[in-house]
């Protein structure tokens, strides 16, 4: 079942996911027609026709010739794309009766539907170890000659992050261009911002009444121009968001190119469109693929996902590809995007706190969270405590104090009463902390403190003739503990449509990540006025998904002929499984106990470890086709991502991966009989001197775990060890989750290669 945690998480997770970044879009039916994407045998074509793109044209010339549906209405087939990197097939408007007509063709394969999705700095690069000195990069590489992609929501041409100034010329191997629209032309591109596209036939499809203002590749929501510059931003000085987290910004990879793919639009976006990006990427060239997007949680197959299927088909090109898990946590089996040939991305937290600061009549301070952009002082006013806040007409006779209010479960209403009162100041006091990040951007000055502090606000009210208090805002605090910690909305393990593979793959920066924004989406509000910024600070897997992308250019860059498999495995392999207090990372979902892999996978991103990360678990695209196979996929939905006839002689639910997962759930089981599950891996070796690696394992409850051989010796430089892992444990364990780790340690303490192991009895609900 959906279980984690206490029953209080319902009440995190209804509230944090308030306060991420969802793309909403209104419904428009279609009466006799709908959008589908048709995945077509390539090879089927007849030799008439000199392109797949007029065979699939006069595939729906006729049907819709033939159809009587057609013949009866001014309804006609509407091709959209062809899709020939991504997948083979095209994306048409269809009635019942074509779709039906079109299934009797030859070459068809499947269809699918064409479904919505939704879209899940200056001090991150420091937090991971790439910090500044004397304005050098001190990674050992900055990224150049990578080019990453980007599928969002556009960009911001002019941010500073977008300048060009130290970036080396476009690679003659890049195939791209800089597509003209609505305030946009082609000079907008330059040596950092190499391409940008725009997709929106899929939405203008299932929408035939919208009309798009900026039909092009600007960004007017914000959320690519951030997404983008957190990935590989160029610096930009004097960043900020109204003087919180002040500095210098800049991605992750700050020397690496930007492909933008805008396919995010304030309407809607659709799995088309998103097809068509990526198809036009692989294309283009390339490197990295960041998506901060997905459809929602289901039970489908990988093939009735056309993300899924098209990032296998960039992976097969040698395309890294880093896919947000979706903000729907903290409750198991919420994580999408999770196919094994993808790094799935989970979110956490930094060492960053942005506070304001409430000052007694009598010189007591107290600190809370807050994003207030207003005045960053106010003077002392009088302090009144009015307990529950529901009188909307009594907070108005108290417009020039700072009025106090208790939560008797009711903090929201009590904050509308304080808006609609116009109040100069508020102080709320609630029970559940965790409140604090949903009402850090208040319109007006406030603090949302715990029942302690509150406690202390109301005894000096109760016991002073003349309570004052003042407010200030603006403050950033660094080095704060512990940190990360997995953030409730980020979306957990394990992933539906391949429970074998463990997700998520790794975490990343993801709560309040400042980053460039598009200057005419406002960022907050004071009163009822918008503000606006050049930069802004959000929270979401969105955010973690392009700090993972520019490290993977890192270390492409410094790996040009690693394949994704093995760069992913550097990624994970190196994460950190403790905080800066050096226990634990936390799940703030679960009082703050230790995560477990479910929650973060491997751990949080360490660029540098990863750069030289010893070992490697490598994989190659048959290897996901063997998986594929042993989860009883057909040679028909097989075709769908080799794109030709294919025959399961050779199955395996073995993929080289660096995590292992293993399922102990037989409810049905009274004996005291033993499960045991092996597991093959191999690793590839990529220092260059003879070295030695030992097995260490992290004790699991209940659990027996063996290793064996539990040393490999290697002797040159690319040279393969196998190594098989066993577990033996009850038919059904006494916990939900247990877990541990597999360490390869050299005789010189210089590497650990960690891959986390995790055994669950936990279910999907029906």
């Amino acid at each position: 079942m959906f279980s984690k945690g206490q029953s209080s998480t319902m009440s995190i997770l209804n509230v944090m996911s308030t306060i991420l970044f969802i793309v909403s879009f209104p419904s428009f039916t279609l009466a006799k027609s709908d959008t589908y994407i048709i995945h077509m045998d390539s090879s089927a074509m007849p030799k008439a026709f000199s392109s797949h793109q007029s065979w699939y044209l006069s595939l729906l010339s006729s049907i819709s010739a033939t159809s009587e549906v057609a013949a009866a209405s001014t309804s006609t087939s509407k091709h959209l794309y062809t899709y020939t990197n991504s997948i083979n097939g095209f994306s048409a408007t269809l009635t019942l009766s074509e779709l039906e007509a079109l299934k009797n063709s030859s070459g068809y394969i499947s269809f699918t539907r064409d479904l919505p999705l939704k879209v899940h700095t200056t001090h991150t690069s420091q937090f991971l170890g790439l910090s500044s000195v004397s304005g050098a990069w001190t990674a050992p590489n900055d990224g150049e000659d990578v080019i990453i992609g980007i599928v969002d929501t556009g960009i911001w041409p002019e941010s500073e992050s977008f300048s060009d100034e130290g970036m080396t010329k476009v690679p003659p191997r890049w195939k791209g261009k800089c597509e003209s629209g609505t305030e946009f032309n082609s000079s907008f591109c330059n040596k950092k911002l190499i391409g940008a596209r725009f997709y929106n036939k899929g939405l203008l499809s299932n929408n035939p009444k919208l009309t798009i203002p900026m039909n092009s590749p600007r960004d007017i929501s914000g959320h690519g121009t951030h997404t983008s510059s957190i990935a590989a931003g160029n610096y930009a000085q004097g960043a900020s968001y109204f003087g919180y987290a002040s500095g210098t910004a800049r991605g992750m990879a700050p020397r690496a190119y930007i492909a933008m793919y805008k396919v995010v639009w304030r309407y809607g976006t659709y799995t088309s469109d998103v097809l068509a990006a990526i198809d036009q990427a692989i294309q283009d060239g390339v490197d990295i693929l960041s998506l901060s997007l997905g459809l929602s949680v289901d039970d489908h197959f990988l093939e009735d996902d056309p993300i899924a299927v098209a990032t296998f088909a960039a992976m097969e090109r040698g395309i890294f590809v880093a896919a947000s898990a979706g903000n729907d946590g903290p409750l198991y089996w919420t994580l999408i995007n999770g196919a094994p040939w993808m790094l799935t991305v989970g979110a956490g937290s930094i060492d960053r706190q942005f506070d304001g600061t409430l000052t007694l009549g009598n010189g007591l301070q107290i600190t809370f969270e807050s994003l207030y952009p207003g005045n960053y002082s106010l003077n002392q006013m009088p302090l009144v405590y009015v307990d529950e806040c529901l009188n909307v007409e009594e907070l108005k006779q108290l417009r020039n104090k700072i009025i106090v209010c208790k939560d008797h479960l009711s903090i929201s209403n009590q904050v509308e009463n304080a808006e609609s009162a116009r109040v100069a100041a508020a102080v709320f006091i609630s029970n559940y902390s965790s409140l604090s990040e949903l009402y850090t951007r208040s319109s007006f000055p406030a603090a949302f403190i715990g029942l302690h502090d509150g406690q202390t606000v109301i005894g000096y009210i109760k016991q002073t003739a003349n309570p004052m208090g003042r407010f200030q805002f603006g403050k950033t605090t660094y080095g704060t503990k512990p940190a990360p910690r997995v953030d409730a909305y980020s979306s957990r393990g394990p992933f539906l449509r391949c429970p074998n593979v463990l997700k998520p793959d790794i975490l990343a920066p993801g709560s309040l990540v400042l980053a460039s924004w598009s200057p005419i989406s406002e960022v907050t509000y004071i009163g009822s006025h918008p503000l606006f910024s050049n930069f802004n600070l959000l929270s979401g897997t969105s955010m973690a998904t392009p700090h993972v992308a520019g490290v993977a250019a890192l270390i492409k860059r410094a790996h040009p002929d690693w394949s994704p498999a093995a760069i992913r495995s550097a990624l994970m392999t190196n994460a950190n499984s403790l905080d800066n207090t050096l226990g634990p990372i936390k799940d703030v979902s679960n009082y703050n106990l230790p995560a477990s892999p479910l929650d973060i996978g491997a751990g949080h991103i360490n660029p540098i470890k990863a750069l030289d990360p010893g070992l490697v678990y490598d994989a190659t695209p048959e290897d996901y086709i063997k998986l594929l196979c042993a989860m009883n996929y057909t040679s028909k939905k097989i075709r769908i991502f080799t794109k030709s006839s294919y025959n399961c002689t050779s199955r395996s639910l073995n993929l080289n991966y660096p995590s292992f997962i293993v399922y102990f759930n037989d409810g049905q089981s009274t004996s005291n009989e033993k499960v045991v599950q092996e597991f093959q891996r191999t690793v590839t070796y990529v220092g260059e001197a003879v070295m030695a690696y030992t097995a260490k394992l992290t004790g699991m409850d209940g659990i027996k775990v063996i290793v064996e051989p539990q040393k490999l010796v290697f002797k040159q430089k690319y040279e393969k060890q196998s190594y098989k892992l066993r577990l033996e444990g009850p038919k059904l364990l006494k916990k939900d989750v247990v877990f541990g780790a597999l360490s390869w340690t050299d005789d010189d303490g210089k590497y650990m290669i960690r891959s986390p192991i995790v055994a669950t009895s936990i279910t999907p609900s029906p």
